[in-house]
């Protein structure tokens, strides 16, 4: 009569004395047997321990043997108030016995303790809190039995936990690990909250709880994504149940609670069976296998309708056909979940280990009222294969043994137990649907595709922009940089008047012209250029701005190199055959002249006749000169002597020479003067 609080899992479990943590009975006792599988040893952690040791461990006492039965041989024998016992109790079988004794005592809480095999280095008890370590994160190993009445925890998923919880008993609330089988958990510590939510989850109900300076969370595998009632990738047609409540309200309005409204917080009213007893189910077919980790409740969400569901159990199939119950491992006996307590509240549970099943229904045992519920799985895709099957150890040496053979059957019940449907209900006709594509993969490749396609998109809009701004620049540079339409050659002989003086013994810089002058002079023709030697021409007598390219020019181009505006505009091309902008060139038959200069001499006295006039230009070679007369010409190639009274060239807005003698024109030096219209020889 002195056991309190025991889960003896088949790898680990919990065990306490009774009435923990509060004073135990006096004369009481309990007596504990412990098996784990054979090749294994057994190790045993005390959480607390707190007994009378008023009598030199007489009386009350807690005595670890090894092995079971007559044949155990003790290992110790312990006793006192807040004993702390380093270490741990390790057994040399894979069989112990705990026996805790009670005497006359006036205090002492008696003990609690949790045990493992021996691989698991990393043992803790229930007890256990974020606040004993102070790693930032760490593994441990949980026993089973860790959901203890006078434990608290606070806080949920996936917020965290206050750091006054329990961590083995946040596992279970977690779905990390199972109550009824322990297991690994890992750790992970941060900055508190200010508030930590409640919820009732596997059975373990947390409490609100208030600000705290560090909280933990838990590092999981991640299977825990819903697959599609609430979403609705699962479609209406593939969500049945064995039936549908209907029925008329006072307005003769006729309501129908299908199954499709089972889909979790959807607004309406849930799926309601017509009759509430045990044979009802839904199901949910999910079109493929799929890896289903837990589930997720509530009720009518009518307050009107105060229906729910708080018990009921799981079975799966592959077919539809032949379906099995949901058991944990090492029992033979179907798990019950705890359903809703409310019509409203969430409620969930997880299965450890998980289901991997294409057809799934939930089968109602206690309701309130009605059976009415709205869910959602959770899980994730199952590519792997079929679940794997569970091989036997091979059995011990000794065949007399029938406890092994006790523990086999136990663990073959536990992974392999089917059940038919009961006769009193069908097997709905499944419809052939279009298969639903896979969520977390379509979530992934959108996720990897999104980016790809905005940095395609991204790019080709700068390789747009760029070309096009540097098509608009070079056409702006060509319009900028390029000479205009008119004498580029007179602009420059202009602008010369504002440069530094050159010195006499320097050439001026030589002209290029850029390709786009080039194409428009392209269209004038150009005579052919002179094969002879050319003239020496002198500087212009008058400075200033000179002509359009119609104008002929009295100036040479320099000889020795090509004519180029290199050095001061670094836009021009390569000459290609222009005509120049200096002078036209004169026919290979004649001497060469340059265009007179016309000055008004009506203002000074006429020069003796006979006097060569004054003259700026420079004839090739030595010839004679004319004789001077009031209009001279030069002779072209073309022309004949008897063509001499044609006149040279008469000043804008002057009568002809016909008209008045005063005006004289200059003759180029060393030509013979004409005289009343006849040449000299």
């Amino acid at each position: 009569d002195g056991c309190g609080h025991t889960v003896l899992g088949p790898e680990s479990g919990t065990l306490a004395s009774i009435n923990y943590p509060q004073t135990s009975p006096n004369s009481t006792v309990c007596e504990w047997e412990i098996r784990v599988k054979p090749g294994q040893r057994v190790q045993l952690k005390f959480g607390d321990f707190d007994i009378d040791d008023s009598d030199s461990c007489h009386s009350s006492y807690l005595r670890v043997h090894n092995g079971i039965g007559p044949t155990r041989t003790e290992i110790g024998k312990y006793c006192g108030f807040g004993f702390q016992m380093d270490g741990l109790i390790k057994s040399r079988s894979n069989e112990v016995t705990v026996q805790f004794m009670s005497g006359i005592h006036t205090s002492g809480r008696g003990f609690l303790a949790s045990y493992s095999t021996t691989d698991k280095s990393d043992l803790i008890t229930c007890l256990e809190n974020a606040s004993h370590f102070s790693e930032p994160e760490f593994n441990k190993y949980c026993p089973a039995g860790c959901v203890i009445p006078f434990a608290d925890i606070s806080g949920t998923i996936p917020h965290g936990y206050r750091d006054s919880s329990s961590l083995c008993m946040a596992g279970v609330h977690a779905g990390v690990v199972s109550n009824t089988l322990g297991g690994q958990i890992n750790i992970v510590i941060s900055k508190g909250i200010p508030y930590y939510e409640g919820s009732l989850a596997n059975n373990v109900t947390s409490k609100v709880g208030p600000l705290s300076t560090s909280l933990f969370t838990f590092k999981t595998s991640g299977c825990y994504g819903t697959l599609g009632m609430e979403s609705g990738v699962i479609p209406d047609s593939q969500i049945t149940a064995s039936s549908i409540l209907e029925w008329s309200d006072q307005a003769r309005q006729v309501n129908i609670w299908k199954p499709e409204n089972a889909r979790l917080k959807r607004p309406g009213p849930p799926w309601a069976a017509f009759i509430s007893d045990e044979q009802q189910w839904l199901q949910i077919d999910l079109n493929k296998e799929k890896r289903i980790t837990g589930i997720i409740t509530t009720g009518s969400t009518l307050p009107e309708h105060y229906y729910y569901v708080s018990a009921y159990r799981i079975l799966y199939s592959d077919d539809a056909q032949k379906w099995m119950v949901y058991r944990e491992p090492g029992t033979d006996k179907d798990k019950i979940f705890q359903g809703n307590t409310e019509y409203y509240q969430e409620v969930r549970n997880n299965f450890i280990p998980p289901i991997i099943a294409r057809f799934f229904r939930i089968n109602p045992l206690k309701w309130h009222q009605k059976i009415a519920m709205k869910v959602e799985l959770l899980g994730c895709q199952f590519s792997i294969g079929r679940a794997p099957k569970f091989s036997l150890p091979p059995p011990p040496p000794n065949s007399n043994d029938d406890k092994n053979d006790d523990f086999n059957d136990d663990f073959i019940h536990s992974v392999k137990t089917s059940l038919e449907t009961d006769k009193t209900t069908f097997t709905p006709e499944i419809k052939n649907t279009t298969v639903t594509p896979s969520v977390t993969k379509d979530v992934a490749l959108v996720a990897v595709l999104v980016p790809v396609l905005v940095m395609i998109f991204t790019t080709l809009i700068l390789i747009l922009v760029c070309a096009w701004h540097w098509r608009n620049r070079k056409k702006k540079t060509a319009g900028t940089y390029d000479l205009p339409y008119w004498d580029r050659a007179g602009w420059w002989k202009g602008m010369k008047q504002f440069l530094p003086t050159k010195s006499a013994d320097h050439e001026e810089t030589p002209v290029r012209y850029s390709s786009s002058e080039i194409s428009r002079l392209r269209p004038r023709e150009v005579p052919a250029m002179l094969q002879t030697q050319s003239a020496e021409y002198a500087q212009p007598l008058v400075g200033g701005m000179v002509g359009t390219l119609h104008q002929r020019s009295t100036f040479k181009p320099e000889e020795g190199k090509e004519a180029s505006y290199a050095d001061l505009d670094p836009y021009n091309s390569p000459v290609q055959e222009v005509y120049h902008a200096y002078a036209e060139p004169l026919p290979i038959t004649a001497p060469e002249y340059a265009t007179p200069i016309i000055m008004d001499m009506s203002g000074h006295a006429s020069a003796p006749l006979g006097i060569s006039p004054i003259s700026t230009f420079k004839a090739a070679g030595n010839q004679a000169a004319l004789p001077a007369g009031p209009y001279n010409r030069p002779l072209c190639g073309t022309e004949s002597p008897s063509s001499a009274r044609a006149l040279y060239d008469t000043p804008k807005g002057q009568p002809g020479p016909g008209a008045t003698a005063e005006l004289l024109y200059q003759v180029p030096q060393g030509l013979p003067h004409p005289t009343g219209g006849n040449e000299q020889p």
